[in-house]
């Protein structure tokens, strides 16, 4: 996902770690004091930034979030928020970059597999000396609870260093017309294991003479629901003690030979990321895998392109239980101010609140943390009702297990190194042994 600068290298390591030595001790000091923070005066007139790669990101995305800024603003007219987008460095490089020039920004939107770093390294505050106990479970709780798999994933050797904010499942989406013209019946045809899946791409490939697959998993920056596919299939990225690199198993090799045999097959697409799901979103396939947040992207391609979109949960290898990992992020608050913490806390809650939900799941497509929003006569129920394509993503946070974060400073290089490996195995010959075992061994040496 987010690439850290290579130049924030040994020698600005070891000058943050000084840096942030003393943050660390003024975060928990106020912790132990207090276990929570000070409400801000309603008096008192207080300036926060914000930054956000969603806010990087135009049209809905940055839309929706001025959207919420904004209302929060009104409701809070002492406190003026900042929305800043996050560099094309990523957010943690974008941080540690103001770290070391003296002003960081108030809170900033990480990605999960930024937690190690942000909590070990960047300087992230702990929540749970600054809230308490008890205010994490009030921002946790409420008439729409965060669901149990959702609200821990932040939580890191014990402490919440984060809100989990907005993140995504793994989505199957069709273009149903594409089924159609192939002279399939897109609501019965099989898409329940990866073998079926590429039976479907197949007679849909037979009859336009070009790949009908596209999965945004196995390229550079997919890693996050590549996991997913992993531990599907039995395999993992990473030992339960955070100490032994796993993608050189025998089940992560076959993992990689199974879409190598779909791009033999001449099923799937060799495009990056980006040129995937742009594709799809102008019916170019008629099978995408990506993350569920594009659907708002796919269903505008859909109207303008006069095709039905569908979506579908994850397939499984086989009779093995899917398991679906999540993408997206955390807001974690780097102010030292006490006034600006408490302003930043205000906003975090706010970021993360039903109202917000509301608009950050129905304008994006991002899961509501607050699952029960979506039941009974919850203020999502309705529209859940109405745009059946969300209902996968739901049914995948019942099964989610987190995006995992690579222990040490060079998390970004280990997803570098795997997603070569994939890309070499997949789509240019080589053999995926040789490649996934060769990027296992390489990527231990990074974090050890």
């Amino acid at each position: 996902m987010n690439i850290r600068a290579r130049s924030a290298g040994i020698a600005v390591a070891g000058i943050l770690g000084v840096t942030l030595a003393g943050c660390a001790g003024t975060s928990a000091d106020a912790g132990a004091a207090t276990g929570q923070i000070a409400e801000l005066p309603d008096d008192q007139k207080v300036e926060i930034v914000f930054e956000s790669y969603n806010l990087a990101n135009v049209g809905t995305w940055a839309d929706s979030i001025n959207t919420l800024l904004d209302e929060f603003m009104a409701e809070h007219p002492n406190i003026t928020v900042v929305g800043q987008p996050s560099s094309s460095a990523g957010t943690a490089a974008s941080v540690q970059q103001q770290l070391l020039a003296g002003d960081p920004p108030d809170i900033a939107q990480l990605t999960f597999n930024e937690l190690d770093f942000a909590a070990t390294t960047l300087g992230a505050q702990n929540l749970t000396e600054l809230v308490g106990d008890e205010g994490l479970a009030q921002q946790f709780g409420g008439e729409y609870p965060y669901h149990e798999r959702a609200k821990v994933l932040a939580d890191w050797d014990g402490s919440t260093y984060g809100l989990p904010y907005v993140f995504s499942t793994p989505i199957v989406w069709v273009n149903e017309a594409e089924f159609e013209a192939a002279g399939l019946d897109p609501d019965s045809a099989d898409l329940s294991t990866w073998e079926s899946v590429a039976d479907v791409a197949a007679q849909i490939t037979e009859h336009t003479g070009s790949p009908s697959m596209s999965i945004s998993c196995l390229m550079n920056g997919g890693s996050w629901c590549m996991q997913g596919l992993f531990q599907s299939n039995g395999a993992d990225v990473l030992s339960d003690d955070r100490t032994t690199i796993e993608f050189g198993s025998e089940a992560a090799i076959d993992t990689a030979q199974t879409f190598r045999d779909m791009y033999d097959r001449g099923l799937l697409t060799n495009e990056d990321a980006t040129t995937q799901y742009e594709s799809f979103a102008q019916g170019g396939v008629a099978i995408h895998v990506n993350t569920s947040a594009l659907q708002g992207a796919f269903m505008a391609g859909a109207e303008a392109g006069g095709w039905e979109l569908d979506a579908h949960v994850l397939p499984a290898f086989g009779d093995q239980p899917v398991v679906p990992t999540n993408s997206g992020s955390m807001l974690a608050m780097f102010s030292q101010d006490p006034a600006k913490q408490a302003a930043a806390w205000e906003l975090m809650q706010w970021m993360t609140s039903p109202r917000a939900y509301e608009v950050i799941s129905t304008e994006i497509g991002y899961l509501p943390l607050r699952s029960t929003m979506t039941e009974g006569d919850g203020p999502l129920a309705a529209w859940v009702e109405e745009n059946p394509l969300v209902t996968p993503n739901l049914e995948q946070l019942d099964a989610l297990e987190p995006w995992t974060s690579y222990p040490g400073d060079s998390y970004t290089q280990v997803d570098q190194v795997l997603a070569t490996a994939l890309e070499e195995s997949i789509f240019f010959g080589a053999d995926p042994a040789e490649q996934l075992t060769g990027a296992a061994e390489r990527a231990q040496g990074m974090i050890e």
